[in-house]
């Protein structure tokens, strides 16, 4: 068996929150329980979101919490660049390839163009994806006036993996999602060929991440098989929410990493709370990162939504 390659891939469009936290937590316990290597990759794929100084504040809140990393753009590695920025060439040379087997067209189509169509008299149950307008031809905008973005033909048939939490997961992306970009129309690519190619080529065998990436799953699969790639292991982990019902996000500035180090929080403090939310610890009790990786087991994470309340840290 390959010796395990992890990561956490963070985007640099915000501030860490608690949220960011508890999935880097859990994804480095599970490399570190196996003895595997750990990969920091930063996804700055969309120049309108990214920032630099987030970057920066990503390893510094990183460190914080104890959570060290064996390749990354600090330290480098053997599979790097570890920015996505500096690897925009590798995703066109994939792209390139899918191009060059028929197996992407394309597409002029318009946000409110698409949503118009799936809600149209003729569309079926469920047709909330792209319903294939440039695909079959049917377009009728003027190609000059737009820049397409890129599509990947879709097959009609059932995607499926073995999720280390969920257990099969399976979906028709034909008739779901549909055809799905892989480039965007402004030139930059895609989110999903992206993740696949860096996945690939940084040689990760293991994925943990949180659930609202499950959906995109079956695409990456696509994906991998598309380019001859063999894919990861994969487990989504539930997300934190808050008591009303929302995902805890990056506007939830007073549960940003960054305050809580300046409301001068013990790092240790806050790893036990995630520990013990995520059934790793009996009672809330500080603890370091490195104490919890002889007992961690996804066996033992929760299957549901992880409830935090706002005032957590301020009690």
């Amino acid at each position: 068996m390959d010796k395990v390659r992890g990561r956490f891939a963070p985007s640099p469009s915000g501030e860490m929150h608690l949220g960011n936290a508890w999935t880097a937590l859990l994804a480095w316990l599970e490399v570190r329980k196996a003895n595997g290597t750990m990969v920091l990759r930063i996804e700055d794929l969309d120049p309108d979101r990214s920032r630099p100084e987030y970057i920066t504040g990503i390893m510094r809140d990183l460190a914080w919490l104890g959570l060290d990393w064996d390749e990354g753009p600090d330290v480098g590695g053997a599979y790097g660049p570890y920015v996505q920025d500096e690897r925009r060439n590798l995703y066109q040379i994939m792209l390139d390839r899918l191009i060059a087997s028929d197996l992407v067209y394309p597409c002029y189509c318009t946000r409110g163009e698409i949503q118009a169509a799936a809600s149209a008299p003729h569309a079926g149950e469920g047709e909330l994806g792209y319903p294939g307008t440039c695909r079959n031809g049917n377009s009728q905008t003027v190609k000059s006036d737009r820049n397409p973005a890129l599509r990947l033909k879709v097959p009609d048939r059932m995607i499926s993996f073995e999720d280390g939490l969920k257990g099969r997961v399976a979906e028709n992306l034909a008739r779901t999602s549909g055809d799905f970009i892989v480039r965007r129309s402004d030139g930059v690519h895609a989110y999903q060929l992206a993740v696949v190619v860096d996945d690939a080529m940084m040689r990760i065998n293991q994925v943990l991440r949180g659930d609202d990436l499950l959906l995109s799953t079956p695409r990456q699969l696509l994906l991998y098989d598309e380019l001859g790639f063999t894919p990861p292991g994969f487990t989504h982990v539930p997300l934190l929410y808050s008591p009303d019902g929302h995902r805890l996000a990056k506007r939830q500035r007073h549960l940003a990493l960054a305050k809580l180090r300046e409301n001068n929080i013990a790092p240790e403090k806050l790893v036990g709370y995630l520990a013990w939310k995520a059934g790793l610890l009996d009672c809330w009790q500080s603890v370091q990162p490195a104490e919890l990786i002889g007992t961690f087991s996804l066996a033992k994470l929760p299957r549901e939504a992880v409830v935090v309340a706002y005032d957590v840290f301020t009690k």
